[in-house]
């Protein structure tokens, strides 16, 4: 837990991942993630500072990446935010 914790804890990844989660729940049903690319027109952060941030966020397992054509594609990964949820529950 303390792993995702610090992940989120930078305001950036933080916005970030609320933004990836965002497109997640909104095209679930038509491609299962989001577009990277999307994204970051909507926040003021640059390309490598993004690059980044998805490696933070993809080694707390928060998220997936993959690879569609040129386009990198951003999943939520659904098993750690209902572990998130449960602990958070105990507590």
């Amino acid at each position: 837990m303390a792993k995702i914790f610090k992940a989120l804890s930078n305001p950036n990844r933080l916005e970030l991942y609320l933004q990836i989660v965002k497109q997640h729940e909104t095209s679930y049903k038509t491609c299962g993630g989001c577009l990277i690319s999307d994204i970051t027109k909507s926040l003021n952060i640059g390309a490598p500072t993004i690059s980044h941030h998805l490696k933070e966020l993809s080694s707390a397992e928060l998220i997936y990446t993959e690879k569609k054509g040129r386009y990198l594609v951003a999943k939520v990964n659904e098993d750690v935010v209902n572990q998130v949820n449960e602990y958070l529950k105990l507590q």
